[in-house]
């Protein structure tokens, strides 16, 4: 007799089948049912417009509440029927509906903050795949339990079980419920870290990295608040964290000291702004742009396209050259000799052509060809120009003006001379032929010449 009791939600259901108030019953529950559809799609559309200008995060955890809309809103209304109709008929089946509806309802709701705390750029974390599936399963076996009519039995033997952890007594039920609420504070702190995140990002008056540390530090005080407030809701003692505390810090200053420098050391280089993301810099031999400031490390990216990380301590205590401080611009110099003979003048007016038209090469300030000196094998010039973002190389640009030059030298007839050497050798042999030669009296271009 007791075990009918288990299952009086069916029973009363199908007592009430072969009677007029199921009908009435169908009718009301398709009433409230079809009211919560139109609801819901208005409440969709509202959605959809603040969408379109929202982040992708935004959007991503909006599709969880989205469909939420239509069970929550059927299951509020169809509560209001149920209260209405119980004074008349019977409402087994409306009590029954409840069920799932509040169930889904829950498992979306639950869909949406998951996603907003572990949901980045809308990509799905490892993490949101878990609880998504923990919350599901958890979610459906509490609606079959309540679909039976077992679920107070259920609890009853859960608290009935107790153990001991150390020297504190508990019952399945209360380990099980404190973890609940540890996970339930969990995801909420995350939730609103992010969403603190994202409105530190969006400020238009905060500099770059002081978002940045902003947003980390936010996230970092809410999850720690989320510890300690789900500590205190399970029973545990927070003043216990004290020595615990105590032996942690005695641990970094010894164990982990250079990862706490690391850590002190990214929220100096963004506090200070003496780095930002894209900036162009040389450290410890290593060239590149970088890409991502991290609380430990430092991300840059070589003109070869292969990624470092480099420690931020390195980036706090070794010279780091920042080409991109107040410019993205390089300099370029291209030596240049020409043979004796040539025209200074046409000389420069080609240099200043071979650099006028290559891509990324700046025009102003425009490129300058200087006469720098007379050398023993001609005259040497250097083209000075500018290259616009130099961090993604500049080997490219380099070439094309070299090719540019060589063309034309070559079609105006101006020479690069080879190299002009005179070897003497005393005491090689006799008479006047082995002691001294007399080096050549013109210039030109050929194969070299050695004379001795």
């Amino acid at each position: 007799m007791e075990n009918s009791t288990y299952l009086e939600p069916l029973s009363d259901l199908l007592r009430d089948l072969g009677q007029r108030a199921t009908l009435w019953q169908v009718a009301v529950l398709a009433g409230a049912l079809a009211l919560a559809w139109v609801s819901a799609r208005l409440l969709r559309r509202t959605l959809e417009a603040r969408r379109a200008t929202a982040y992708e995060a935004v959007r991503f955890g909006a599709e969880a509440l989205k469909r939420s809309f239509f069970p929550l809103i059927g299951a509020l209304f169809v509560w209001i029927a149920r209260a209405i109709a119980g004074r008349f008929i019977h409402t087994s089946l409306l009590d029954l509906a409840l069920v799932p509806l509040v169930g889904i309802g829950i498992i979306f709701i639950v869909f949406f903050f998951a996603r907003r705390a572990f949901g980045r750029d809308g990509q799905t974390h490892t993490w949101l795949t878990f609880v998504e599936r923990v919350v599901t399963l958890v979610v459906w076996v509490g609606m079959v339990l309540t679909v039976l009519g077992i679920q107070g039995a259920v609890l009853d033997w859960m608290a009935g079980v107790s153990f001991r952890i150390a020297n504190t007594h508990v019952t399945l039920l209360s380990l099980l419920t404190g973890l609940l609420w540890v996970c339930v504070t969990m995801v909420v702190a995350m939730w609103l870290g992010a969403s603190f995140e994202e409105r530190v990002m969006r400020s238009g008056t905060l500099d770059a990295n002081l978002k940045i540390v902003l947003a980390r530090a936010g996230r970092a005080l809410f999850v720690l608040a989320a510890v300690l407030i789900s500590l205190s809701l399970v029973g545990i003692d927070i003043t216990v964290l004290g020595v615990f505390g105590g032996a942690l810090g005695v641990g970094l200053g010894f164990g982990l000291q250079k990862i706490a420098s690391n850590y002190v050391s990214g929220f100096i280089i963004l506090l200070d702004r003496s780095l930002r993301i894209g900036d162009a810099i040389t450290v410890g031999g290593l060239q590149g742009r970088v890409t991502q400031i991290r609380t430990r490390y430092t991300v840059v990216r070589g003109l070869d396209g292969i990624e470092t990380l480099v420690p931020n301590e390195r980036l706090i205590t070794d010279v780091v050259q920042n080409q991109s401080s107040f410019m993205t611009r390089g300099l370029l110099r291209v030596p240049v000799t020409v043979a004796y003979a040539t025209d200074v003048e046409q000389v420069i007016a080609l240099l200043v052509q071979a650099a006028t038209g290559v891509d990324r090469v700046l025009q102003e300030p425009a490129p300058n060809p200087l006469l720098m000196s007379f050398g023993p094998d001609g005259i040497n010039f250097e083209l000075v120009y500018w290259v616009a973002d130099a961090a993604t190389g500049t080997g490219g640009v380099r070439s094309a003006v070299n090719r540019n030059i060589w063309r034309l030298f070559a079609a105006h007839g101006i020479a690069i001379p080879y190299a002009q050497r005179e070897i003497r050798m005393v005491g090689a042999g006799t008479g006047d032929a082995g002691s001294a030669t007399t080096a050549p009296t013109a210039n030109e271009p050929g194969t070299p010449r050695d004379t001795v």
